[in-house]
């Protein structure tokens, strides 16, 4: 089964983040659903995404599947090339990127994942518990250093 992600912004229209709403709507809820992106992202956990942002190397991004435009997926921008980009997910045992798919063009690239939230594992009953999730949940969804590095040893 491909790589999905469910988008939460059901009035964004083209995905710039220039509809109504200006600044507001340059921000998105996205989550994801299977495990192409472990163990940076896990089926389950919420992206908080930016529409129209400039995509470097290493960052994670949604983009609408080439094969099926209305399929939305979760994976890393690796290299741009002529035509786009060179995406892959960061699990090893799941091919379903560029390796089977090629390049991206740039206009089916439409968000860079900001934030990553992942949701709670049971009932938090106590601060000290919500706190706890809290700290180890929300996180920046920041680019891979060492990502080029693992493709260059395989």
């Amino acid at each position: 089964m491909p790589e999905r992600v469910h988008e939460r912004e059901p009035e964004r229209g083209a995905g710039t983040g220039q509809e109504r709403g200006g600044l507001l709507r340059a921000f998105g809820l996205a989550e994801v659903y299977n495990p192409s992106m472990v163990p940076t992202l896990r089926p389950g956990d919420q992206l908080v995404v930016r529409y129209g942002a400039v995509v470097r190397p290493g960052d994670v991004v949604v983009l609408r599947h080439p094969f099926r435009q209305d399929l939305l997926i979760v994976k890393r921008a690796v290299q741009r090339r002529d035509g786009g980009w060179w995406v892959q997910g960061d699990n090893p045992f799941v091919e379903n990127d560029s390796r089977e798919f090629g390049v991206v063009p740039d206009e089916l690239v439409i968000a860079r994942a900001w934030v990553r939230v992942r949701p709670p594992r049971g009932i938090q009953r106590s601060v000290a518990g919500v706190l706890s999730w809290a700290v180890s949940a929300v996180r920046p969804v920041r680019a891979a250093r060492s990502f080029s590095r693992r493709l260059r040893a395989r």
